[in-house]
């Protein structure tokens, strides 16, 4: 199986704690259900039994809210999560880069057809942002299918 076909590699542990909160979309591959949409937040909160999501976008400055449920797949070091918006449809939530501090997470699929790069805040410093995508690069992402959100 050639690099670009098999799973991308995730980071080796997620402390979920941590990763919990607010973060900022600062680039995305499309998707049908983000069409326009600028100012995009995650929130990941740890409830008993599964992880709560609260994703909100604007769209021609109307706010659209998704809620939804993700657990963790057991084995991968909280690092691959099951992500549910419509049941019973869930997808595939892989955490491929994490910084240290948690100040920034790149996530995708196992078919690499999805792609996110988050941030703690609206914007992500350059040196930052080019290091984020030369990785990409290596690790056989489209960067010419990359769109960057919007924050004005």
């Amino acid at each position: 199986m050639s690099p670009h076909n098999s799973p991308p590699a995730t980071v080796p542990a997620v402390d979920l704690d941590r990763y919990a909160g607010l973060w900022y979309e600062i680039a995305r591959y499309p998707k049908w259900f983000e069409k326009h949409m600028t100012r995009v937040t995650a929130e990941y909160s740890a409830e008993k039994d599964y992880i709560r999501v609260i994703n909100k976008g604007y769209r021609n400055g109307r706010l659209h809210i998704a809620r939804g449920k993700a657990r963790v797949v057991e084995g991968t070091g909280n690092a691959v999560l099951s992500v549910t918006f419509f049941a019973p449809f869930s997808g595939d939530y892989r955490i491929i880069r994490l910084d240290p501090d948690y100040r920034y997470a790149v996530v995708s699929d196992k078919k690499r057809a999805s792609l996110w790069i988050l941030s703690r805040t609206p914007q992500l410093d350059k040196p930052i942002l080019d290091a984020i995508l030369s990785d990409l690069e290596k690790d056989h992402f489209a960067l010419d299918r990359i769109e960057f959100t919007d924050w004005r």
